[in-house]
């Protein structure tokens, strides 16, 4: 095989299609794009939305204007009304009528989502449940629900009942005790300072034992690089003449005692000299008298 051999693999390349050079070429004449209209014209190009001028599609369906909320909260809803009906009619049993101390007439009904839908007033369990004020209510409850309108709240506690919304963590918090830190209930201002005197109190020395300050070597900042570096070279040998005088310091010490033991021998020896001299006259007088 040669160079001039080599060719394209078959069906890879076509060639362009040359219109409108005259009936034998295939394409001529009206160059394949029909007789006449407005496909015909240069530029004749329509958009593919366009219904030839009749009201289009997303204009016509209402539906598909606007935006769906996303955000949006689908509820299990109740009436306050429809509840009162449930009660009357005794669907809904009375809880703690038989405690002591207690009337019937203080005892609430507690009513949740459960409840409402083994009673049939709510569907679902897998959406939260709202409560709604439509309705009258005489029966004292304590109901326990997702949210609540204002009228549903205050027709509840007109009736002597109570209500109590179930809060779901809007953000992922730390358990109590994970680290072994139970949280302080001091201010955060007192907390921090609390913390320093305990860092403080933790660095303070001990007696005879020098601080971190004290060991470095004081830099003034403000003279110049080169001088601060002379005075940081000079700061070792400092400390090391420092550590020789005091290697001499306990000989010169050693050498002091010594020399006061021995002038301590000579005032003993001193002493027992004149006590003999005073004692030698006294036995000169008494050997008289007993000649």
């Amino acid at each position: 095989m040669k160079l001039h051999d080599l060719r394209p693999a078959e069906g890879s390349r076509t060639e362009r299609t040359r219109v409108g050079r005259g009936i034998a070429a295939g394409k001529g004449k009206t160059a394949g794009r029909g007789t006449k209209g407005q496909k015909a014209r240069a530029g004749g190009s329509i958009p593919a939305w366009f219904e030839g001028g009749q009201t289009p599609l997303h204009v016509r369906i209402p539906k598909l204007r606007g935006f769906r909320n996303r955000g949006k909260v689908v509820y299990e809803i109740v009436n306050v009304g429809d509840i009162d009906a449930a009660v009357q009619r005794g669907a809904l049993e009375m809880q703690g009528s038989g405690a002591k101390g207690k009337s019937k007439g203080d005892a609430q009904i507690t009513v949740n989502q459960d409840i409402l839908r083994a009673v049939g007033l709510v569907r679902s369990l897998d959406k939260p449940l709202k409560i709604l004020g439509a309705g009258e209510l005489s029966a004292s409850l304590f109901v326990v629900a997702d949210a609540f309108t204002g009228s549903a709240r205050t027709k509840i506690e007109a009736a002597g009942g109570t209500v109590s919304v179930l809060q779901v963590p809007t953000r992922p918090s730390k358990a109590i005790g994970v680290d072994g830190e139970q949280p302080s209930a001091e201010p955060k201002g007192k907390a921090k300072a609390a913390r320093a005197d305990d860092a403080l109190a933790t660095t303070e020395p001990e007696d005879g034992e020098q601080t971190p300050a004290e060991d470095a070597p004081d830099v003034d900042a403000d003279k110049p690089a080169g001088q601060r570096r002379a005075k940081a070279g000079a700061a070792p040998a400092e400390s090391a003449q420092t550590a020789e005088a005091a290697e001499e310091a306990p000989e010169a010490e050693t050498a002091e005692p010594a020399e006061a033991v021995g002038a301590a021998d000579s005032d003993t020896e001193t002493t027992d000299s004149e006590a003999e001299a005073a004692t030698t006259p006294d036995d000169a007088a008494t050997s008289g008298d007993d000649a």
